[in-house]
């Protein structure tokens, strides 16, 4: 059985549609669940709820409020609840297509062997039109992915995107849960979590598919698109990373301050190069970016 995982802070203007695009799924309601985590969220998400419940009462949903604050002790709480052998993960404002189910179905008959998974994420911008600064080097930032058209491994540094992931329960008994000391927590943006999770797995050789025929769209609010957000962004990932590397080691996060200075270089590369062909946007944005990474990375 599939357990879809949902964690919601504050999204009172898109759950219902994120719990209505699965529900019109065409697969069998026997075949999963929703387990829907509420981490306190203080607007009308609550109701919205409800009256998803009240629409569609033939589909199973499990709701929980989980008063410890911040994604990662939401995502537990949703593992602990689970009742599927296949954990299913997705953003509060992530609408699936009609046949994710069933596809996913299939991929996991194909390829038994997979400890975890990801899919396709494509950005649904609130205004219509996607920001000046965006780039190859910059879409991940909206949280969207798209890695071709065929199935293949997550290798190296590529790993699967929360808005839309999953796991065997087996591999999540196996190698534990998300790191609740990263993630985000209301207004902050940290994060690691996923990157943590993924590299314990990842490292003793298990496989992690990525799947293109599992598509969502995730919608993104012009609120994160600003320059003030990418600011904050990287911030957080900077510290996030400063916590998930001294965790390991000492020595893991001064292998990360170098390695940032690598990317620094590269920034500095591909800035010049939007400069010369004039699409400034798109190269000062990214030293903007790797400004506050460093100076998260670095925060006494």
């Amino acid at each position: 059985m599939f357990s879809i995982i949902i964690c919601t802070y504050n999204r009172d203007k898109y759950i219902y549609d994120t719990l209505k695009y699965i529900a019109i799924n065409d697969f069998s309601k026997e075949k999963y669940e929703i387990v829907l985590i509420n981490n306190i969220s203080t607007d009308n998400t609550e109701q919205e709820i409800f009256r998803f419940e009240n629409d569609y009462p033939d589909i199973p949903i499990q709701y929980f409020v989980e008063t410890n604050q911040g994604l990662s002790h939401a995502r537990n709480r949703g593992i602990k609840e689970a009742k599927g052998d296949v954990l299913i993960f997705l953003d509060d404002d992530s609408f699936v297509a009609k046949d994710y189910l069933a596809n996913l179905e299939e991929n996991l008959k194909i390829n038994a062997d997979l400890a975890a998974f990801g899919g396709k994420i494509a950005p649904l911008f609130e205004t219509g039109v996607p920001p000046a600064w965006l780039s190859k080097w910059t879409y991940s930032w909206v949280s969207a992915i798209d890695m071709g058209a065929t199935t293949k491994l997550f290798l190296g540094k590529q790993y699967p995107i929360g808005a839309n992931m999953g796991f065997t329960k087996a591999c999540i008994e196996k190698y534990g849960t998300f790191n609740t000391a990263l993630g985000r927590s209301k207004k902050n943006l940290m994060g690691g979590e996923e990157k943590d999770l993924f590299g314990r797995i990842m490292k003793n050789n298990e496989k992690v598919y990525y799947f293109p025929n599992i598509e969502v769209n995730h919608v993104i609010p012009e609120s994160r698109t600003t320059k003030e957000y990418i600011i904050r962004m990287g911030q957080g990932i900077g510290m996030s990373e400063k916590l998930r590397t001294l965790d390991i080691s000492k020595t893991a996060y001064q292998k990360r301050i170098f390695s940032e200075g690598i990317k620094w270089a590269a920034s500095i590369i591909l800035c010049l190069g939007y400069i010369f062909s004039f699409k400034p946007q798109k190269g000062t944005i990214l030293i903007t970016f790797r400004w506050n990474v460093s100076k998260g990375l670095l925060k006494k």
